[in-house]
């Protein structure tokens, strides 16, 4: 569940060692699982009946026995495995996605050329939201309100940004291609069942 790299945490190794409420966290922020409480009681209980969880088949079936539920139905109403959530989350957290994807989005802001297309395939909400607040300018570091609280100390109360500043602050880099994300069609999904979560933003560098 990782893409390793030397000295790279793992998730066997997240498992050993993470504290309960910690867990709870990953697994309800990463994973969007809406049993995270009872999974990271269970999980973190477990170091003391079974033997340390490094393979994906150990914690499958363990979630699956926390859970006692195998019916599980993704969005599109197709079944879906019990322990799918948590190693979501755990892939998240040991592979650092989130980060790499915001850095993702910031490098291909900077290389691409005016008049380029970037097209961002993502797979799950949390991704979505970072590859959708970078197309629509969204950038906490880079919005008014935080350049004018990072600058409060230096202005007056009736001071005013250049026009320089604020065609700087308002500068949109993206043009989005489409009105609404792109989802996959039935006929898509039925021959290929893992595009079923997929979400497709095209946009033109300006």
């Amino acid at each position: 569940m990782s893409c390793r790299q030397p000295e790279q945490i793992t998730a066997a190794d997240v498992l050993a060692h993470i504290d309960e409420n910690s867990l709870y966290k990953v697994l309800k922020f990463y994973g969007e699982e809406k049993n995270a409480r009872l999974l990271s009681r269970g999980l973190v209980e477990s170091r003391h009946m079974f033997q340390r969880l490094d393979t994906t088949r150990g914690l499958a079936t363990l979630v699956s026995s926390l859970l006692d539920d195998t019916t599980r139905t993704d969005k599109l109403g197709r079944h879906a495995h019990p322990a799918t959530k948590t190693f979501q989350a755990l892939r998240i957290l040991v592979n650092n996605e989130l980060n790499e994807l915001d850095y993702a989005m910031r490098l291909a802001q900077y290389y691409l050329r005016p008049q380029g297309v970037l097209v961002a395939i993502s797979f799950h909400s949390l991704e979505d939201t970072i590859v959708k607040r970078h197309l629509q300018g969204v950038d906490m570091d880079h919005t008014p309100a935080t350049i004018g609280l990072g600058v409060a100390k230096h202005r007056t109360a009736l001071s005013t940004y250049t026009k320089a500043e604020i065609d700087s602050i308002t500068a949109k880099a993206w043009k989005q291609l489409t009105k609404h994300v792109v989802l996959p069609s039935d006929e898509e999904v039925a021959s290929n069942p893992r595009a079923r979560s997929a979400k497709l933003r095209p946009a033109l560098r300006l």
